[in-house]
């Protein structure tokens, strides 16, 4: 059988379990059953074991359906996420699955380099929160994504389209960096920002 992994991130300094319940969702997992995904890997953050272990309590009483998903995750992985972002790239047992991240930039851009289709769900609780704005922008960009925790079953079908056309990371150039400004110039010049 062919595998189709979808991987979830919450990120390494802020709990988001907004994100974790929504994934855990019934009708979520439903919408990756019927798009054909058959395992579902969650970075849950120090807190979120215990909403994972509630969930799998649910099903095991019948008052939850995990759909058939295989449904696994860790709370920190202190070398990175790049292993497991990779997971869902296409390979010869598996077809290209999908990463969902909160809107952190060290998230995203990881998964941009990556080159994985990659759905973006801002944290709207956070402090000065710049997730929304860079969500928005990068999507208007053709990047990823962005997604919303009260439709992701809509974020997962916009990613198949997506797939198709997302641009790639880091834009096409000649190796040269213009501006003299390095990463942050790149950063600002990818999010409109211009002094």
């Amino acid at each position: 059988m062919t595998q189709r992994v979808c991987f979830v991130t919450i990120g390494a300094t802020a709990a988001f379990n907004q994100l974790l319940q929504a994934v855990l969702d019934s009708l979520f997992l439903r919408t990756l059953q019927v798009s054909g995904y058959t395992k579902l890997l969650l970075q849950y953050g120090k807190d979120g074991h215990s909403i994972l272990e509630a969930f799998r309590a649910k099903v095991a009483s019948g008052d939850a359906d995990d759909h058939g998903i295989d449904i696994s995750g860790f709370d920190f992985n202190k070398m990175g996420l790049g292993q497991e972002m990779s997971s869902v790239k296409a390979a010869e047992d598996r077809t290209e699955g999908v990463v969902i991240s909160h809107a952190g930039s060290g998230s995203i851009l990881d998964a941009m380099r990556i080159d994985v289709p990659l759905i973006a769900v801002p944290n709207t609780s956070l402090l000065h929160n710049h997730q929304v704005d860079l969500a928005e922008e990068l999507a208007r960009q053709g990047y990823l994504v962005h997604g919303r925790l009260d439709n992701l079953s809509a974020a997962l079908a916009e990613s198949d389209i997506l797939r198709r056309t997302r641009q790639t990371w880091p834009p096409p150039n000649n190796g040269a960096d213009p501006s003299g400004r390095g990463l942050a110039g790149v950063m600002d010049d990818e999010m409109g920002f211009y002094d």
